[in-house]
């Protein structure tokens, strides 16, 4: 493994639920449903990431609490299913650890040694969101005091 890179910090939750509305016709107004119906029953998601796959389906995944998880499957369920999704998949518990810094953009390599780190660990990555100055990988919480050691030996921490 290559030397730490320097980073501001690892940030992690844990007892997740990782909630995928799977296999959706992709068009205007999907994710939307979907996180209306979490707001309607005044719930919210820790973490999203949505894609379109090369058979124009839309996958969405978000994180929720564990304890909140019958109170997503009878918000979310009906709105898949009038959305016509394919079905709608629970993981838990999950974890989700977060490395964040300043100017990710403007330097290389963070998620490579992110997903080297959590690779070589044996720990396979769930799911992937990123921002400015965050990667987010969601583990199998099972796995999290190796996936966070991984992280810790990875990165230079304040």
């Amino acid at each position: 493994m290559q030397a730490p890179i320097p980073v501001g910090g690892i940030m992690s939750s844990r007892r997740l639920c990782l909630v995928g509305v799977m296999s959706t016709p992709d068009r205007p107004g999907v994710a939307a449903s979907v996180f209306r119906a979490l707001a309607e029953a005044q719930l919210n998601a820790q973490f999203i990431v949505h894609c379109i796959d090369l058979e124009s389906q839309s996958q969405i995944q978000f994180c929720v609490a564990s304890a909140d998880r019958p109170l997503v499957e009878a918000a979310v369920e009906p709105a898949a299913e009038a959305l016509g999704a394919a079905r709608v998949t629970f993981a838990e518990p999950v974890a989700m650890l977060s490395v964040f810094g300043p100017d990710f953009r403007e330097r290389p390599g963070i998620a490579a040694q992110a997903f080297r780190a959590l690779g070589e660990a044996g720990i396979n990555i769930l799911a992937v969101s990123t921002s400015i100055s965050t990667i987010t990988c969601i583990v199998d919480d099972r796995l999290y005091d190796g996936a966070m050691a991984a992280l810790h030996h990875a990165f230079e921490l304040p």
